[in-house]
């Protein structure tokens, strides 16, 4: 390992990478919001693969962060991003209108991304599998 590879991060790094995982989980709640509820009907059969795609996209994000981006409190900004904004959109709007329905799925998008995160955040680190060299 070289000696940059030791380096303590900075607290600037550190919270702007923390600003970046909250952001991105912004994006992905409020795409997730809006898509969640699409289908492709074939027949009688209806695919409901916007919910799919959604709550992949969430345990991407938030695996990816806790895998690559620095480890729970990443995975957990992130997963604040989206949790907070699937919350406000739920919200009826000013005409009355919402974006997350009272049905199946839209129940589903409201819990999933608290559950992923739960799952990704609270599950226990693995030891290191990397082989010292002599």
């Amino acid at each position: 390992m070289t000696d940059a590879a030791r380096e303590p991060v900075s607290l600037g790094s550190r919270i702007g990478g923390l600003a970046f995982a909250f952001a991105m989980g912004v994006l992905i709640g409020a795409v997730g919001t809006v898509g969640h509820r699409q289908q492709l009907a074939i027949g009688d059969f209806v695919l409901p693969w916007g919910i799919a795609a959604a709550l992949l996209a969430v345990a991407g994000l938030v695996l990816g962060m806790r895998l690559v981006g620095g480890g729970r409190l990443a995975a957990a900004a992130a997963a604040a991003g989206v949790i907070v904004t699937v919350s406000v959109l739920s919200l009826p709007g000013a005409g009355g209108s919402v974006l997350i329905p009272g049905s199946v799925i839209g129940t589903i998008w409201a819990v999933g991304p608290a559950l992923i995160a739960v799952l990704v955040v609270a599950w226990p680190s693995l030891p290191s599998r990397r082989r010292e060299r002599a």
